[in-house]
């Protein structure tokens, strides 16, 4: 399953500024004049930085002549640099135009926008950012008076971005593993003096794209490295890490994961759901959930969405009574906390498809029982109708106001021919959602 969210991926393609391509043996005769004089003359900053932005340079050269926006602007500024080749292809459940040029591949979207850059003949044979950073390490060492403090920070931060955006391109082209080394150099660029600036985010995504690759012990050390940067991600990071321990078969240390994650950050869903499966399947009673977010009530015990928790533990339970009990807490705790009502209206909907799934099961003798659950359906499913409504009005969430208008459609469907008032809320519902595609 794809775990980079993909609105992160809506970071830009890196613009740069139109410019020519040049020969590759230009640009090796670049980088061989600034080693020439690194050569001669070692402790000299300018020699140092020359050398840099020669590697860069190199690095860009593939894609000098390309900058973000749509294929028909592209076409305009390319000049001679035309393509090769193009086909429809499909990454990541997504549909692009790729285009083949001679020194790299660039792929459209369904708008016609450049998404993906792919070098696949770069001119220079070897890690040119790597090398680069070196370079300006360099300058940095022998820029004693920080006379160049600001133009070496600059570069360095062009490289962790270049990293970066390598990342992105790998992820999108379906290469998990190179993407999780690329975001951990950028992030190690960024470390480099005189940046010397943790960017916690790269690190945490080098461990997604890791545990995506299933390198479970690789992705570990970066998630721990982000908690060593007090890097939470909401609680989703104790949430990956039990992922890594429990691929590795090692329970106690995935739960031990989850549990400190669940009494940090009881909100999360996906510690949460994590947490309920591991102890159905150890067979630990989920109750002591209900002991570990006692302890985060009484430390925040006006905290409506911890009221919401306990509700979604004890429906998981099948506790009806005390969920519905916790979620109207939460509701009495802030009346405007949607959410509360909303897990009060998903409860009653799923109890009444409960209902329907055993009424269905009966055999035709017993249809005196079938008619009884079949008016017990209708009892329940009315139930949902008020929390569910009043969700809808307080929600200012477009994706919770659509999901709840999808419930309330489909109940009000059923009882329509009740009375004028249910089909006028039929026809509100319905034309909602109709507005909404």
């Amino acid at each position: 399953m794809k775990r980079l969210i993909l609105a992160l991926s809506l970071i830009a393609v890196s613009v740069m500024a139109s410019a020519q391509i040049k020969s590759d043996a230009d640009i090796q005769k670049a980088i061989a004049k600034a080693e020439a004089a690194v050569a001669k003359k070692a402790d000299n900053t300018g020699n140092w930085i020359k050398l840099g932005q020669a590697y860069l340079n190199a690095y860009n050269n593939p894609t000098a002549n390309v900058v973000g926006g749509d294929k028909q602007q592209l076409q305009l500024v390319m000049g001679n640099d035309k393509p090769v080749s193009s086909e429809q292809v499909v990454l990541g459940n997504q549909p692009y135009e790729k285009v083949v040029y001679n020194q790299k591949n660039l792929y459209f979207d369904a708008n016609g926008n450049l998404a993906i850059v792919e070098v696949t003949k770069p001119s220079y044979e070897g890690d040119a950012l790597a090398k680069a950073l070196e370079a300006y390490k360099k300058a940095a060492e022998t820029d004693v008076k920080g006379k160049k403090t600001k133009d070496i920070a600059e570069a360095i931060r062009q490289i962790s971005s270049n990293y970066n955006q390598d990342a992105f391109n790998a992820y999108y082209l379906g290469d998990a593993r190179k993407a999780s080394d690329y975001f951990a150099l950028s992030a190690d660029a960024l470390l480099t003096a005189p940046v010397s600036e943790v960017d916690t985010s790269s690190i945490y995504y080098a461990g997604i794209t890791s545990l995506e690759a299933q390198d479970y012990a690789k992705a570990e050390g970066y998630f721990k490295k982000a908690l060593g940067y007090d890097y939470f991600s909401d609680g989703a990071v104790y949430a990956n890490l039990y992922e890594c321990r429990f691929a590795q078969k090692d329970t106690l240390a995935a739960r031990e994961y989850l549990e400190t994650g669940f009494s940090k950050f009881p909100e999360n869903p996906q510690v949460l759901t994590n947490l309920i499966n591991l102890y159905i399947t150890i067979n630990e009673d989920p109750l002591k959930l209900i002991d570990l977010l006692a302890k985060a009530k009484e430390e925040l015990p006006g905290n409506a969405s911890l009221y919401y928790v306990e509700g979604d533990i004890y429906a998981k339970m099948k506790d009806y009574d005390n969920a519905v009990a916790s979620y109207r807490k939460a509701n009495e705790i802030d009346p405007k906390y949607e959410m509360g009502f909303y897990g009060e209206g998903v409860l009653w909907y799923n109890r009444a498809l409960e209902i329907q799934e055993e009424a269905n099961a009966l055999p035709y003798s017993e249809y005196k029982k079938y008619d009884a659950l079949q008016d017990e359906l209708k009892v329940t499913l009315k139930k949902c109708i008020e929390p569910f409504e009043k969700c809808f009005e307080l929600t200012a969430h477009d994706a919770v106001k659509t999901n709840v208008a999808d419930y309330l459609k489909r109940i009000y469907f059923i009882f329509r021919s009740e009375s004028p008032e249910n089909q006028a809320a039929y026809d509100k519902y319905n034309s909602f959602l109709e507005g909404t595609k």
